[in-house]
């Protein structure tokens, strides 16, 4: 005789499924403003032993990912699977011409379309500021409730600083488990200090015109890469600075779902905790955190004006025992307040050529 799996149903107690009112408990964890830390510290005790019902994921995503596991344990190409590294170890002061120069652009062109996610080193942004930047992201994340509770915001247009869960709670099906602070850097004008948390002011604006110039080096790179004149990719800029606690059901929720980037590309900060993984060849990769190192993923904007050369592939990082799990991905993209449609470049269309036909339609940022 065989059992339908329960998948933390357990937890509902009295409860059946049908008549759990979800968006009650999302209003009242919203209305906390505490967030997901927040859920961690009110735990009697002080040990969570059981996430909330509405961190839990629904059942049939839960047996859709037993048999995605169940399909990688039978075959050994998912584990084999390693994000590529590129060493960008002077690239800033080389020539066009240089050998090394090109061998970059070759690299990252093939792991753009190959992959959609590579790993840098040697990136030039120096390590005791990433360093400093981690720290500064969990102090904030870990100070009073009450000095957080005033950033507290469900609305990104009403501030260019701001603190919340991050889940699309009307839309996704379950919250995710972990806290967001956003930091609109460049929209296109730079962000006035004074608007940041002073737990990372000063290291953030330090950090921020690292990655700017880092970004500059990117998109000219790309811009090689697809044989293009210059992309027009660094305008816009925010910092989203995750904190993921440790979660005592990992298997029962996620701490950021299955989704691609509205942008160019994203720069990735994180730790050496792990759980971030990408789709490549239908396979759940594994991102194994390279210290001092810097992860870049194609966005969706840059997959629709290469014409699809470039891939924007679906990621999502993995709830965790350990922790506090911290990133900062930083979205370099165009306003969301904008109509302006993106489209691929002419250049990558050839009306002659089948393979040159193009395969996206124009999008806006919010699309």
């Amino acid at each position: 005789m065989t059992h339908e799996p329960n998948y933390g149903r357990e937890f509902l107690g009295d409860h059946e499924t049908a008549s759990y009112d979800r968006n009650k408990d999302m209003k009242e964890f919203e209305d906390t403003k505490a967030g997901v830390k927040g859920v961690v510290d009110a735990a009697a005790g002080g040990a969570l032993s059981k996430i909330p019902r509405i961190f839990v994921r629904p059942d049939d995503e839960l047996a859709e990912e037993e048999e995605e596991l169940s399909v990688l344990k039978r075959c050994e190409n998912g584990s084999k699977f390693e994000t590529p590294v590129i060493d960008f170890g002077g690239v800033a002061w080389m020539n066009k011409n240089d050998a090394g120069y090109e061998e970059i652009v070759n690299e990252i062109r093939h792991a753009s379309e190959t992959w959609g996610f590579f790993q840098l080193i040697n990136h030039g942004i120096p390590e005791s500021v990433m360093d400093e930047m981690m720290k500064g992201v969990k102090r904030f994340h870990e100070q009073d409730a009450k000095v957080k509770k005033p950033m507290y915001s469900r609305d990104p247009n009403e501030s260019m600083v701001y603190f919340d869960n991050h889940s699309h709670f009307h839309k996704a099906r379950f919250a995710e488990w972990k806290d967001s602070l956003v930091c609109r850097m460049l929209s296109p004008d730079p962000i006035n200090p004074k608007e940041l948390p002073e737990t990372f002011r000063d290291v953030m604006m330090e950090y921020t015109k690292h990655v700017v110039n880092l970004g500059d080096i990117l998109t000219e790179l790309l811009s090689e890469g697809l044989g293009l004149p210059g992309l027009d990719c660094t305008k816009k800029l925010d910092h989203i600075a995750h904190y993921y606690p440790a979660c005592p059901e990992p298997q029962l929720t996620m701490g950021n779902g299955k989704h691609s980037d509205p942008t160019f590309f994203t720069v990735l900060l994180q730790d050496d905790i792990g759980g971030l993984q990408f789709v490549h060849q239908k396979f759940w990769v594994d991102v194994k955190p390279v210290p001092g190192s810097l992860l870049v993923n194609i966005g969706d904007l840059l997959q629709v004006i290469s014409n699809e050369r470039f891939k924007s592939a679906e990621h999502r990082v993995m709830a965790n025992l350990v922790g506090p799990r911290i990133s900062v991905a930083s979205y370099f993209s165009g306003s969301k307040t904008t109509t302006k449609l993106y489209g691929l470049f002419k250049e990558l269309v050839s009306g002659e050529n089948d393979n040159n036909r193009s395969l996206s339609k124009c999008i806006t940022i919010l699309e």
